[in-house]
């Protein structure tokens, strides 16, 4: 993610910023800070916020950091039954905002090729996302490192042409179901996966890039660049 957070408040209408946004990056990897979006009362006022969490869900019942290392998606057709997320699914819904994503591709012989998957139509992609708090039993009650936000990206089996590339990949919401999406009144869970089931597929555009982008240590706009 390399937008701005200026760029972010206005994109997704939201109010206020929780947290020290991550600085831009072209290479996110699990178990970084990224930004989500989220409804949040404030003084009795629900206003949607601009957080920053952990990438790999921490349920609130977990008894360390390392669960989230397996968390770091959800899959949407059973999120509403696993423990680590049905209450989230109903409770703590949340976006990821996403300028695209890397997919890698295998070949016959073996090789993963890097994609890039993005949206020719908008800069933001808004990615389905759960969230938690966790407190860390380790640290004192008035320790401001107390409490852990958490997330994690829901995927989906992928239905159109880009099926060929990876048969998984990220539920993204539609601008128009945004607000659905993060409505805390949507509790029912048959009215969650009612929503999920509407979803249309998205429609993206994959383009070859670079193997650098293998490694996390490797960062920079030039990741996303068509392969030379």
């Amino acid at each position: 993610m390399s937008k701005a957070t200026g760029d972010l408040l206005s994109a997704f209408e939201a109010k206020e910023v929780e947290g020290t946004p991550p600085p831009p990056s072209w290479n996110v990897a699990p178990t970084q800070d990224v930004p989500i979006v989220a409804e949040r009362l404030d003084e009795g006022t629900l206003d949607r916020h601009l957080l920053v969490a952990h990438w790999g869900l921490v349920p609130s019942w977990a008894k360390d950091i390392k669960i989230g290392n397996k968390l770091i998606n959800a899959r949407s057709e059973s999120i509403l039954e696993k423990p680590s997320f049905r209450k989230a699914a109903v409770k703590r819904r949340c976006l990821v905002p996403a300028e695209g994503y890397y997919e890698w591709q295998k070949t016959d012989d073996g090789k993963k090729i890097p994609n890039y998957l993005y949206s020719e139509q908008d800069e933001l992609l808004a990615f389905a996302g759960l969230y938690e708090w966790w407190a860390d039993p380790t640290v004192p009650e008035d320790d401001p490192g107390k409490w852990l936000l958490s997330c994690t990206v829901l995927t989906t089996t992928t239905q159109d042409t880009l099926g060929h590339i990876h048969d998984r990949s990220p539920v993204i919401i539609p601008r128009d179901r945004i607000n659905e999406w993060l409505d805390p009144d949507l509790a029912d869970k048959n009215d969650v996966q009612h929503l999920l089931d509407t979803l249309p597929d998205p429609v993206l555009t994959p383009r070859i890039v670079s193997t650098r982008v293998n490694s996390v240590r490797n960062n920079g706009p030039e990741l996303i660049e068509p392969a030379q």
